[in-house]
């Protein structure tokens, strides 16, 4: 095993493999810290990402996308549709690319394909190496360096540890940085399901008094779902035999995709939030669900993942091509400042939303009826919530821009 290297990424999720992939094509000698990948483990995950367009654009510009892409399913469309059964019910509103001169917001895409993309990209990436382990199991940081202790009894030095491990990240703890943790009382079911309608590449959220649920397209006639509901209702819905459970699917969308069928695998989890106190700190980038946790509301979350891969690639760039230390103070002060505002605002955007649909006070359900009738009668707002909702606080990741090129030392736009 090597002994040490300029950079070492600690996870191998969807934010960690990309951050590891951003950070190769820059030149960087960089270690890819994690379990052997196990494409049988990870068929097992039947959750579904929906990929805003410029987390696609990054993706093409690592050489991910010819991998899998042929395996997603383009988002023309947004339906919202209140269910709440309030006493004035707001119209539906569609959100359609269109509006905007686009074909669509992105893709939808199994976690699974993925993830297979990414590690082909990576296991041929030059300047990536895949140290396995089956875990880190001591974090500590030096003046020039951060040590990682493996499991197995080995060690690794490296400039930059990017902490791509989740939420309940060790080499986070292990910098010293603390975080802000939240829950919610609900939990989602989350799977996926063939339905005997077309969805027409268009996404529809039912908005409920226990939160929202959602059909996501997939490949031809299938749809990933997530249904919100109170914890000991979700582990109920989770547990029914497939014909109950497609009964029960069909009653709660109003039949809008006709029959429902081939119901895979559920999973069921609770709803919660975190935030880190820092981005960075320590010789530690926080990327991912080491740094944010959101629920799964309006395709936020993963995208965040990966607009902090790209950020944390424009940081290490600049701090290359001016011969800075790549984990030094500066850097993860700027890492941190250009992530910051674009994670706050989507977390109280999403948080605000969910508990918008929870709150039976009448002058906030008054508020939220209003809105959805201004969204639906007034084309120049609903394009400036679109516009909104695709585009990050703060300036666009040169990776995940058209017109990227990506050179050994750095990136030019």
């Amino acid at each position: 095993m090597i002994e040490s290297t300029q950079v070492a990424v600690v996870g191998a999720g969807p934010a960690g493999l990309a951050s590891a992939l951003a950070l190769a094509a820059l030149g960087c000698e960089v270690a890819l810290v994690a379990p052997a990948y196990d494409p049988a483990r990870a068929a097992q995950d039947r959750r579904t990402t929906a990929l805003l367009s410029s987390s696609v654009m990054l993706l093409k510009n690592l050489g991910v996308w010819q991998n899998c892409g042929h395996e997603s399913a383009p988002l023309s469309a947004v339906r919202i549709v209140d269910d709440r059964g309030d006493l004035l019910r707001a119209p539906e509103v569609l959100f359609r690319a269109a509006e905007l001169g686009l074909a669509d917001f992105g893709a939808n895409i199994a976690n699974a394909a993925l993830v297979g993309g990414l590690e082909a990209a990576a296991q041929a990436a030059p300047g990536l190496c895949r140290v396995e382990t089956l875990g880190v199991v001591r974090f500590t940081p030096h003046d020039d360096s951060a040590r990682l202790d493996m499991a197995e009894g080995g060690s690794l030095r490296a400039a930059l540890v990017v902490a791509a491990d989740g939420r309940g990240s060790l080499a986070r703890a292990g910098a010293g940085i603390g975080v802000r943790t939240w829950s919610y009382p609900q939990a989602a079911v989350a799977g996926v399901v063939r339905h005997g309608r077309a969805h027409g590449s268009a996404t529809t959220e039912f908005h409920r008094r226990t939160g929202p649920l959602t059909m996501v397209p997939l490949p031809r006639d299938m749809s990933s779902l997530v249904w919100v509901e109170e914890p000991a209702e979700a582990r109920r819905i989770g547990s029914l035999s497939d014909q109950d459970f497609a009964s029960a699917l069909e009653d709660r969308l109003h039949g809008l995709l006709g029959p429902i069928s081939c119901i895979g695998a559920r999973v069921v989890f609770p709803l919660s939030g975190m935030t880190a106190d820092s981005m960075g700190l320590n010789r530690t980038a926080l990327v991912g669900e080491a740094a944010h946790v959101i629920p799964p509301i309006g395709a936020q979350g993963l995208n965040l993942g990966l607009r902090d891969a790209g950020a944390l690639a424009d940081c290490v760039a600049e701090a290359r091509a001016q011969g800075r230390d790549v984990g030094g103070t500066d850097l993860l002060h700027a890492y941190h400042d250009a992530r910051r505002g674009d994670v706050l605002t989507r977390t109280l955007a999403v948080d605000a939303l969910n508990r918008s649909l929870l709150a039976d006070f009448l002058p906030a359900q008054a508020l939220r009826g209003a809105g959805l009738h201004l969204l639906a009668n007034i084309p120049s707002l609903r394009r400036l919530i679109m516009q909104g909702g695709m585009t990050p606080v703060g300036p666009l990741p040169r990776l995940m821009r058209s017109d990227a090129s990506i050179g050994r030392v750095g990136m030019k736009a």
